[in-house]
């Protein structure tokens, strides 16, 4: 197939089947990125809802750059992957104070912004400013494996390359943009992973995937990494109604969100065994223990087995509290809902409240 006739294929194919989501209705660049970072390892079903309240909330680039790391955290909650969120807030303050609110025109200058890498920028270029500069995701690489029979290992930096020569050569001097959204569109719906309906696909005839009989096999894509299985104890503390959270630090998940108290273990312990591995809470002689409750979570590399336990709040733990690098402050059920949490401490808390309300 020629490369003029294909991307008139997929051109029309979008025109008729794409899905009317707000993004797609404006070229303000703005929004545009916005809708990109969200959209990174998250499905537009779940990010939809997300961009809205993002907007609402921050309708400019000036509004999001005013805002503290904590309301942006607090939106967040739940998509994962907060250095996104961090490096949105960082952007927004770049883009707001430095360019006057105006976003670079040019794939190569968004590149230099922090949260932005090959793939947003590409988007952001093509179709916010009309560059002819071509977007490869998980669903282009997929298209163009089937389509062209390509057998290169996706999981392969190198192999990179290969899919992004294709599509550049495939892709219109005019409606650029339109043509990555196309691309992108038709392995989320047409081209999908398992069970393809190649039967109204417009490019069954030609697709090198479907003549080989090897589209399951397409694309190829190297093992994944193994999944890291971590325990986590998380130590519940209350007083006077009020529950007390600290903000992480460091550089592990999480970090500038609030949780309890943490202490990580190599196996899956009693909460008295939790207590021995921890200078601290054996400094406090905390006796007490209450199991609270248990959770499992998963995240893309990582399986967390969580406990949580009641621990009184006794002056002496209170006293080597306010000692620690993350100190624990004490927070009412409103304000702990405001705070941006990890979504395993966010259901624990209210459930909390819902078991309150029930007594």
């Amino acid at each position: 197939m020629a490369e003029r006739d294909f991307a008139n294929v997929i051109l029309q194919w979008f025109d008729h089947h794409k899905r009317l989501l707000p993004w797609r209705e404006t070229r303000d660049p703005y929004l545009i990125w916005l809708s990109e970072i969200i959209l990174q390892q998250t499905r537009v079903v779940q990010g939809l809802s997300y961009y809205r309240d993002f907007v609402k909330a921050f309708p400019t680039v000036f509004a999001l750059a005013r805002a503290s790391e904590q309301q942006v955290l607090r939106l967040w909650e739940g998509l994962g992957y907060y250095s996104r969120a961090r490096n949105l807030h960082l952007c927004a303050r770049i883009v707001a104070r430095e360019r006057k609110g105006e976003f670079p025109g040019t794939y190569e200058e968004l590149l230099k912004l922090p949260g932005i890498g090959p793939y947003t920028a590409a988007a952001i270029a093509s179709i916010a400013f009309g560059e002819r500069v071509a977007v490869v995701d998980g669903n282009v690489f997929r298209v163009i494996a089937r389509i062209f029979g390509i057998d290169a290992d996706i999981a392969v930096p190198a192999s990179r390359k290969v899919f992004i020569d294709q599509a550049t050569q495939l892709m219109p001097h005019s409606r650029p943009g339109d043509f990555n959204q196309a691309m992108m569109e038709f392995g989320a719906l047409q081209c999908v992973p398992r069970n393809p309906s190649c039967d109204v696909c417009p490019f069954v005839l030609n697709c090198a995937a479907h003549k080989s009989q090897s589209v399951a096999l397409l694309p190829v894509k190297g093992k994944k990494p193994k999944v890291r299985k971590r325990h986590l104890n998380y130590f519940v503390i209350e007083s006077k109604g009020k529950v007390g959270l600290r903000r992480r630090a460091g550089d592990d998940i999480w970090k500038g969100l609030f949780d309890f108290y943490l202490v990580e273990t190599a196996s899956r312990v009693t909460p008295a065994a939790a207590v021995q591995k921890d200078k601290l809470l054996r400094a406090a002689g905390v006796r007490s223990l209450l199991e609270a409750g248990k959770m499992e979570h998963q995240l893309t590399h990582q399986r967390l087995y969580i406990t949580f336990i009641a621990v009184p709040a006794t002056k002496k733990l209170m006293r080597n509290f306010s000692k620690v690098a993350e100190p624990i402050s004490f927070y009412s059920a409103k304000q702990a809902q405001r705070l941006p949490k990890p979504v395993p401490v966010k259901l624990f808390i209210e459930r909390m409240q819902k078991g309150r309300k029930g007594n």
